[in-house]
């Protein structure tokens, strides 16, 4: 019995050193930075094409509204993403050095970017997409962190998320990352012409337009069989559409059907964008029109994949 003992706890100590190996939160260090000046009018454009306003910005309406907010660059954050998972709460990430990330070096925004590990060296949630900015170029990150940097400072403490047990336990997100997150930067496919690698680099990395149209596992990971296919919204009961070329998806829709309704937000048929999609088309109307043509390129490239809304029973 004393050696069964022996045995199980030099195996539990085994599981646990292999466990908190796994799960070490990875950062990046300043020295592995590339020797680069941030613009901030470079970064303006990164900021629109990811839409942090439409997550950071305090919201008007729903659960955690602020009826005193005004400014869509007041990132003080406070929106409510409710999820199968739990409530998560957005933080703010204005330049306040105390309650926002006005005290963070450029490495340690790099790795909140794309690692998805704080400056306490905790791991994010993945309601965090950088699962889809990992693939940004770094300079574009110093971009946009020089641009946040001249927006408004608001000290405002962010609030904890509401979860329960196992998912408060941050550092099994370890083991998460390990299945998806691959840690690959965006690379351009040398067979494809300029617009379209663009297109690819802009959903796929800051826009990551795939967060909400992709659908996910039972563990909130991509199902990469239906990418960029719709689902079931990430929170609430509504239905993220298809944008790839299917039937059920933009099929239908032409070259100039896609960029007019990026511009504009009306849809071909006359109906506009509903949902968390107007604050997205709000923010892409903001990029040059050539940004606008490279998107709507690249979805028209993607495999056509059916995945039609279920019929309510």
């Amino acid at each position: 019995m004393r050696r069964l003992l022996i045995v199980l706890g030099a195996l539990a100590l085994g599981g646990f050193a292999g466990f908190y190996l796994l799960t070490v939160p990875r950062t990046i260090e300043a020295a592995a930075l590339p020797s680069y000046k941030a613009d901030p009018v470079k970064g303006e454009r990164i900021f629109y094409a990811g839409g942090c306003s439409s997550c950071h910005g305090e919201p008007l309406s729903g659960k955690c509204a602020d009826p005193q907010s005004k400014d869509k660059l007041v990132l003080a954050g406070g929106r409510c993403l409710v999820t199968p998972f739990g409530t998560f709460h957005v933080p703010n990430i204005t330049p306040d050095p105390r309650t926002g990330i006005g005290g963070w070096s450029d490495a340690e925004f790099v790795t909140a970017m794309v690692k998805g590990v704080s400056p306490a060296g905790s791991h994010y949630y993945p309601a965090f997409p950088y699962t889809s900015y990992q693939r940004m170029r770094v300079e574009d990150v110093l971009d946009l962190k020089a641009y946040l940097m001249t927006l408004p400072a608001v000290e405002k403490p962010s609030k904890p998320h509401e979860l329960a047990l196992p998912f408060r336990l941050r550092r099994g997100l370890g083991l998460w990352k390990l299945l998806f997150l691959d840690g690959k930067n965006f690379a351009a496919d040398p067979s494809k012409p300029t617009d379209w690698n663009l297109g690819a680099y802009l959903v796929e990395g800051p826009g990551h337009c795939g967060e909400c149209h992709t659908p996910r596992n039972p563990i909130g990971g991509f199902d990469a069989s239906k990418h960029l296919a719709g689902g079931p919204a990430p929170e609430g009961k509504d239905w993220i559409p298809n944008i790839t070329p299917a039937a059920d998806g933009i099929a239908s829709w032409t070259h100039t059907d896609i960029t007019s309704s990026l511009a504009t937000g009306f849809l071909p048929d006359g109906d506009s964008f509903g949902g968390p999609m107007v604050a997205v088309q709000e923010n892409l109307a903001k990029l040059s029109p050539e940004d606008r043509a490279a998107i709507a390129t690249y979805l028209e490239s993607l495999p056509a994949i059916a995945n039609p809304r279920p019929k309510k029973k």
